[in-house]
């Protein structure tokens, strides 16, 4: 089994992420579907309609990780920019691809046909391959180990399941949880020691309000069943020695 630890950044594209104007969905719907693919989302990055921080964020996000996603700005508008940002970020032409110009005078045959703003959507940097649409006809952009993908989270989920099985992952993240009426406060410094010996692992903490009191499920992840299983016995009885009561599987 492959040991080495594959991650993705995802930068999320639109003003109207940044203005509150529309509530993104795609965090979520993308870090879930790596974890299935065995990658981890390492970084998420929200950036404007603006060229440069694009390309900034692009560059960025693509050096550090195995593969990087962008959601939003490959649609017919002026404002979508994303295929020139990953361009210019790549150092590349812009070009109109045949194949997707053909899946468009297709989709559009009974809509009115091709028009400026429609092939739009036939842009992609030079080099680049489509990634499947059923839901809409305008194809996403694999290049490279970049994946542009629309903004639309139903349409996002489509080219998702299109890119199903074809992405190299690593070992599976294991989880496993434990969670009661436990401050965080009060057992920071076990959590801690906890981690700090066993190397493999990270123990996340989640805090919440229920019923008037305060709790946290706190969540222990590795690639390693037996490094899961030691550091998680090692927390039990951590938070035993404390004298607080808890749920395997948390609350």
């Amino acid at each position: 089994m492959n040991k080495r630890i594959y991650t993705a950044g995802l930068v999320v594209i639109g003003d109207e992420i940044l203005s509150g104007r529309t509530h993104d969905k795609n965090i979520a719907q993308v870090a879930s579907w790596l974890q299935v693919q065995n990658i981890r989302l390492a970084e998420v990055r929200v950036v404007p309609d603006v060229i440069d921080k694009i390309v900034e964020a692009v560059n960025a996000l693509r050096a550090d990780n195995d593969y990087l996603f962008t959601t939003g700005g490959i649609g017919p508008t002026h404002d979508d920019i994303t295929v020139d940002a990953v361009a210019k970020a790549l150092g590349v032409e812009v070009i109109i691809h045949p194949e997707a110009r053909a899946i468009l005078e297709r989709y559009y045959a009974d809509k009115g046909g091709l028009n400026e703003g429609r092939l739009r959507m036939a842009r992609v940097p030079e080099g680049g391959e489509l990634i499947p649409n059923r839901m809409s006809g305008a194809p996403g952009i694999r290049i490279g180990n970049l994946h542009l993908m629309a903004g639309v989270p139903h349409i996002t989920a489509g080219m998702l399941d299109a890119l199903t099985g074809t992405l190299e992952g690593g070992d599976p993240l294991l989880s496993e949880t434990v969670g009661g009426f436990i401050p965080e406060s009060e057992v920071a410094v076990t959590l801690r020691d906890v981690e700090k010996a066993h190397e493999n692992c990270q123990i996340g903490s989640y805090p919440f309000f229920r019923e008037g009191k305060v709790g946290s499920n706190f969540v222990v992840r590795s690639t390693d069943r037996a490094a899961l299983d030691a550091c998680m016995a090692a927390l039990c009885d951590g938070l035993e020695q404390q004298g607080f009561a808890f749920t395997h599987g948390g609350i």
